[in-house]
């Protein structure tokens, strides 16, 4: 009996399935995934139920991802490329970026506590990637993207001179809402935001006597 006869007999699910394929089927299968494990979490995640959950053989998606993990990690990136943070346009350093932290802060969320949740419960280990490593896989290049259109912008504007800021000052903001969302995966309040702008950065980067 060949691998994948023997999988489809174990593990295929009664529900009827959809035949779906290409960039359908994967990103059906993904969703499936992240599905998964935000109902149970990684230490309940298995390729035997997402493929129950996706209504298809335990074979489709070995022919994707080799293992557990490696499925784990595509879902996190699929959510995330799904559901863009988009950068607002304000006319203000201030206003942008409390618009974006307070979108961060609503659409990240959960997807921090599923994910951070994943990495501490075994994935680390498994995968062996740090925790450097892993968020900067999951957040991928619009982490530093946004705040990058940001802060040109309020240069162009003249607001402020980034050639005088460090990246460290630059960061803090977003390292400060994603540690907040980390302990508390309930969306941050606007005042713990406006407070992170308006008491931590901007006394930081605005020039003497603006502000």
């Amino acid at each position: 009996m060949s691998y994948d006869a023997e999988v489809s007999e174990s593990s295929m699910p009664s529900p009827a399935r959809t035949r779906r394929r290409g960039a359908e089927l994967e990103s059906a299968l993904l969703q499936a995934a992240w599905d998964e494990l935000s109902d149970v979490g990684y230490a309940g995640f298995t390729m035997e139920s997402v493929a129950t959950r996706a209504r298809t053989g335990i074979a489709v998606l070995y022919r994707r991802w080799s293992n557990k993990d490696d499925l784990a990690l595509a879902a996190f990136e699929h959510y995330r490329e799904a559901h863009p943070i988009t950068v607002p346009d304000s006319g203000s350093l201030r206003g942008d970026l409390i618009g974006l932290l307070e979108r961060m802060g609503r659409q990240r969320a959960g997807f921090f506590s599923i994910a951070f949740g994943g990495a501490f419960s075994g994935l680390l280990n498994s995968t062996g990637l740090s925790l450097t490593q892993f968020r900067d896989r999951i957040l991928g290049a619009q982490r530093t993207e946004n705040l990058i259109m940001i802060y040109q912008r309020a240069h162009d504007r003249g607001e402020i001179d980034l050639n005088k800021i460090s990246g460290t000052v630059l960061d803090m903001p977003v390292d400060l809402v994603r540690h907040d969302i980390l302990m508390d995966p309930n969306p941050v309040e606007r005042t713990r935001i406006e407070a992170i702008v308006d008491e931590v950065l901007l006394p930081l980067v605005l020039p003497t006597g603006r502000g």
